[in-house]
């Protein structure tokens, strides 16, 4: 039995469809190799980096924004007073305080530039002259008053200070700093640097 022989006319589409797939092929492999070889300039690298610096602390502001905002007084006054602020941003007034504090109170607000200051109240129920700054001086730590030990104690390191912020105990070097205490005419209570000697030990004030 003979058959027709086979015609090569038909096997002519087949190589034409794969034609462009080589094509598409040899095209992509071209681009990806111009793109690897694309390096940005020096002003896209800043661009993209101020981007994702933006993306990043965008978020971290809008959540600590509020709390940091507490300790950053509205005006440095230029070495004048800082009105006292409350947990709330509130301007401190003496009859607002002692409303809420006790005899022998001593509670943070922000103070000159912006510190953590304790705000005394005194046996008698008006509010001391001065105002401990609550920075511990040795390594700058928050320091929390002990009611119980009736002293200051830096749970950092273990510096203590005693009820005024006379350093009785290191590694801290020096006292707690100081700020004079005044109440303006608004019934506001406004701290002021304090420049002069410092009575818990005749000395200088090193922070002036």
């Amino acid at each position: 039995t003979s058959f027709p022989p086979i015609e090569n006319t038909r096997m002519a589409p087949l190589a034409l469809k794969s034609l462009p797939r080589t094509t598409v092929r040899r095209s992509v492999t071209t681009r990806a190799a111009a793109v690897s070889g694309e390096v940005p300039s020096m002003e896209k690298r800043r661009i993209m980096n101020m981007l994702t610096v933006g993306a990043v602390g965008l978020p971290a502001t809008a959540i600590l924004g509020p709390y940091v905002y507490q300790f950053i007084p509205p005006s440095s006054g230029g070495g004048g007073g800082s009105v006292a602020k409350d947990a709330l941003g509130d301007d401190v007034t003496t009859k607002k305080w002692l409303s809420t504090h006790g005899a022998g109170a001593r509670e943070l607000v922000q103070g000159l530039k912006g510190d953590a200051t304790y705000l005394i109240v005194k046996e008698d129920k008006t509010i001391e002259k001065y105002g401990l700054n609550a920075v511990c001086t040795h390594l700058g730590c928050v320091v929390p008053w002990n009611a119980a030990e009736n002293k200051f104690m830096c749970p950092c390191h273990g510096s203590q200070y005693d009820a005024t912020g006379f350093k009785i105990r290191g590694p801290a070097p020096l006292s707690l700093a100081l700020a004079h205490v005044e109440v303006d005419e608004k019934d506001t209570v406004v701290f002021t640097p304090w420049t002069e000697t410092d009575f818990r030990d005749g000395g200088k004030p090193w922070w002036a």
